[in-house]
Formats: C-alpha cells, sequence, structure tokens
C-alpha cells in the first residue's frame, strides 16, 4: 500500500531541499526561490485531488499528459528514478502523423518538477505537473536532452544569472476566439473591443469568461484583466509577471483552463492566429488572436545596478543593449513565435499586430516591440506582438530571451531609434525610416523565417544546434500536417481551429 503523504521518506516534503544526483540536479525535488505560490505535496488528498497529470507540450505546441491516480504517484516519487518512459517519437509527433526522422526504438525519462504542481481547477479531482525530459541512463547518472523545450529555457535563464546577473520577468496575454461550431466556425458573438454587449449577464459566453477568471484564481495565478476583444466571438486574459519558466507553465495552465471550460459550455476556444487571409468573419483589418509577451530586464539581486543609456525614452544601458539584440535576431525568432503558415497572415501593417517592419517604439501597436510603462522602472516592459497562440511558450520565451542575452552579453550598441512619434514605420518615407535605423523587415511566411533560424550561429549556438535541427525539421512537417495537398480551404481551417 502506498504512504500518505506525511509518510514518504527523503527529502520531497521539504520545499528548500535540493539534491543532486551524479554531476546533475534533479529536477523532482519540490524548490522553488522565485516567489511562485508551490502547492504543497501533502495538501492533495484534503484539496481531492485523486489524479495527477503528467503534462508535457510538444515541438508542435500540443499539450499531452498521462493521468496517474494519486496512490501512484506518490509511490513514483518514491522510487530510485521519480518519472515517466517516454518513447523518444514524442518529440516528431506531428498531429497524427510523425515527422521524419523518428522511430519506434529509444525512451526519454520525463522527471516531474513538483515546482510546477497546480490544481486543475477546471477539472475537479485532478492536479498537474510539469517536468524535464533526460536522456534515459543509470539511475545515478541523468542527464538533459538537448530538445527538451522546458530545459532549453531553464538553461538560457541560469546562463543569463550566472554569466550576465541578469534576471527576467514575463508576463503574458492570450486572444481567443469562443466559437458556437467549427463547421462552419460561427463566433458566440459579433462584439467588438471591451464592448458591453460581449459580457451580458446569463449569456454562455459571460458565464465561460466568469469560469476562466474564477479557474485561474483558486489556481493561485494572478489574473490582472479579461475582456472582449477586436474579433467577433473574441476575448482577452492578462495574467501577471513571473520569472520566465514559471511564467511559460503558467501560460500552459491558462490555455488548458481556457479549452476545458469553454468545452464545458458547449463552445470551442480557439487560438488560431488568422483564419481565411483577409476574411475573418468579413470583419475590419484590424482581426486575429495573438499570444503577446511581456519582458522586463533587470540586474540580479546584489549586483551594480544598470547605469542609464538614455533618459527619452528611460532606458539603462542593460535595456538598451537586451533590445538591440533582440531587434536583431526577431527575424530568426520568428520560427519560433509565428510556427504556422497561417501565421504570417496575422502580421501585416495595419493590424496592430506588430506590422512587417524590424522597430520598436513607446506604445507604438503597429511596432513588433513596445515599450510600456517606460517612465516606472520597477515595471518597465518589452512587449513582443509577434507572436501568436500556436507556437509553444517555452521556445518562444527561450527564442526571446536569447536574442535579448546576445545584445547584453555583445554589449550590442541600439542603433533603432524610438518610432513612437504617431507615425507607423510602413507610413514613413523610406528615408524617414533609415534615418531612425529601420531597414529589416520581418519574413513573410514561414519558409524564410527557418531559413532565418538556420542561418543564425550566434541564437542556434544558445538554443543549441540539435535543438534547432529537430524543431526546424518538425516545423516543417506540422506546415504539411495542418495544410494538407488536395484539400479545400474550408477542411484546412477546421483542421487548425480543432488543433489550436
Amino acid at each position: 500500500m502506498s504512504k500518505l503523504p506525511s509518510q514518504l521518506d527523503g527529502p520531497f516534503l521539504t520545499a528548500s531541499t535540493r539534491t543532486t544526483i551524479g554531476s546533475s540536479t534533479s529536477h523532482f525535488i519540490p524548490q522553488t526561490d522565485t516567489g511562485v505560490q508551490q502547492l504543497p505535496l501533502g495538501a492533495l488528498p484534503e484539496l481531492g485531488v485523486s489524479f495527477i497529470r503528467v503534462t508535457w507540450v510538444d515541438l508542435t505546441n500540443i499539450v499531452r499528459y498521462r493521468v496517474l491516480p494519486l496512490s501512484y504517484f506518490y509511490r513514483l516519487l518514491q522510487s530510485a528514478q521519480p518519472g515517466l518512459t517516454v518513447t523518444k517519437s514524442v518529440m516528431g509527433l506531428v498531429l497524427d502523423t510523425m515527422a521524419e526522422g523518428f522511430g519506434p526504438v529509444g525512451e526519454y525519462i520525463y522527471a516531474v518538477d513538483l515546482t510546477s504542481l497546480r490544481l486543475c481547477t477546471y477539472a475537479p479531482g485532478h492536479a498537474s505537473v510539469l517536468g524535464f525530459f533526460q536522456a534515459k541512463t543509470d539511475v545515478w547518472n541523468e542527464i538533459d536532452t538537448p530538445v527538451c523545450p522546458r530545459t532549453i529555457l531553464q538553461r538560457i535563464i541560469r546562463q543569463a544569472e550566472e554569466t550576465l546577473h541578469i534576471r527576467f520577468l514575463v508576463g503574458t496575454e492570450t486572444e481567443f476566439v469562443l466559437l458556437k461550431s467549427t463547421v462552419p466556425p460561427v463566433p458566440v458573438n459579433n462584439q467588438g473591443w471591451c464592448a458591453s454587449g460581449a459580457l451580458m449577464t446569463g449569456a454562455v459566453e459571460t458565464q465561460v469568461m466568469e469560469e476562466i477568471a474564477k479557474a485561474l484564481i483558486d489556481a493561485r495565478i494572478e489574473l490582472q484583466v479579461f475582456h472582449s476583444e477586436a474579433v467577433n466571438g473574441q476575448y482577452e486574459v492578462v495574467t501577471g509577471p513571473l520569472p520566465p519558466l514559471e511564467a511559460a507553465d503558467v501560460l500552459v495552465h491558462t490555455r488548458e483552463t481556457i479549452y476545458n471550460v469553454a468545452h464545458k459550455h458547449g463552445l470551442r476556444a480557439t487560438l488560431a492566429p488568422r483564419l481565411r487571409k483577409d476574411k475573418l468573419w468579413d470583419l475590419s483589418p484590424v482581426d486575429g488572436s495573438g499570444a503577446h509577451v511581456h519582458i522586463s530586464v533587470q540586474k540580479a539581486p546584489g549586483s551594480p545596478p544598470s547605469p542609464v543609456w538614455s533618459e527619452k525614452p528611460p532606458l539603462t544601458r542593460i535595456e538598451a543593449q537586451f533590445l538591440a539584440g533582440l531587434l536583431e535576431h526577431l527575424p530568426a525568432v520568428s520560427a519560433l513565435t509565428l510556427p504556422l503558415p497561417q501565421s504570417y497572415c496575422r502580421i501585416i501593417d495595419g493590424m496592430h499586430a506588430g506590422g512587417t517592419w524590424v522597430c520598436w517604439g513607446v506604445d507604438n501597436r503597429e511596432a513588433p516591440v513596445r515599450l510600456t510603462k517606460e517612465t516606472q522602472p520597477k515595471s518597465r516592459n518589452f512587449e513582443v506582438k509577434t507572436i501568436d497562440g500556436t507556437s509553444n511558450p517555452y521556445l518562444v520565451l527561450a527564442g526571446l530571451l536569447a536574442a535579448g542575452i546576445i545584445g547584453i552579453r555583445d554589449e550590442l550598441c541600439l542603433v533603432h531609434d524610438n518610432c513612437g512619434d504617431g507615425r507607423t514605420a510602413a507610413e514613413m518615407t523610406r528615408e524617414e525610416r533609415e534615418s531612425k535605423g529601420i531597414h529589416k523587415r520581418l519574413p513573410s511566411d514561414i519558409g524564410t523565417a527557418r531559413k532565418y533560424l538556420l542561418e543564425d550561429k550566434k541564437l542556434k549556438e544558445l538554443l543549441g544546434e540539435e535543438a534547432v535541427r529537430v524543431y526546424v525539421r518538425v516545423n516543417e512537417a506540422l506546415g504539411k500536417a495542418i495544410n494538407r495537398d488536395g484539400e479545400t480551404e474550408d477542411t484546412k481551417e477546421t483542421r487548425l481551429i480543432e488543433s489550436y
């Protein structure tokens, strides 16, 4: 019979304990030094938890999990190697197909990370936990696999803190559309941005949004605001800043909450970036769903403060260097943040989605990077807009942070001037753009973005050569799986909606 949580042997109940096995740190010891509210392992029975969803997000941004009875989960934690064995082909799964180069031989250990344990308040009796894929070797020698998205992000965060003494906070926005049907796609209403008619008392969409909000709050996630967005049936949920790994974990949980609560009420929530180029339910050009992130850059506690780089707009030196690196490598990072052919139907000028020019600006919603709260040093952040909900959040943050880290590490000079004087880059003449250092455009299709990523040596060095090669191979297969030859546009659209 399995032991109750109060009877578990070893360090599993100690949130401040860390243990080392061989040359690497064990990921399944509960520990957090980030201020994130950790769910106590021993409290699960009292909270009514009967099942644990051991969860991961694959390279195509599909959330997958195995469900373990709580009693077996406790037994797993007492084993010599607490984790599940998972086929190596997990990294090559593409909808109902397998990417080239993946086969039936080999397994990973998926080591659970108890700092990610969280109640699935949208599914009573369930909690979820994330982890790290590791090479399956002997019990005393755990080795992280280079293609695990969560491991890649964790490694980049640690490198920034250990070598550059930099820390980040990340806040996320989730836009989605609630549909009454998927064939054809019919939104729940025809209301617009922040319209009161989108949240009428008693309406099913109001019930869904309030239930999503309550579920997130009950899961100890800081919900800051929710409201209707510009597209018919579209809504946005905004969650508060966290360290990057925890922010990505929260985003995964937020999306699962949205999907599940909508399904409970007979609706389909979709994160699809845009449906039918230039024709999303016959709306104005301000449409499509994004997944913007807000990144603040700070010196680690105990480090000397970063000197002021400019006063108008106010930026510290590390902020300016981070921004310089981000802009320099943004075309390559687009392969991670905009992973589908449909993603690029949204990245056009005039969409309030960041536009097509590589630039930045204070409160400029037509720049891919927007500086917000510029006069508040503790909350000043960069909003990156060229992201949508079909992207893997761990790879998105790994790519964006790696780009900025390159800027800080290499002490890049910010050559782009503030594009926040009332005119967007698309509205400027060539000479005006050049005077602000604006020379490059974002890729207009996923094929070009992949090419930029493969050619970006510095970015590949931080992300990992093998990780980039595998991602590109899987991403190519994903594009073909979503948009299959010989199918109608309606069929492709339905698959996109039902997949994301």
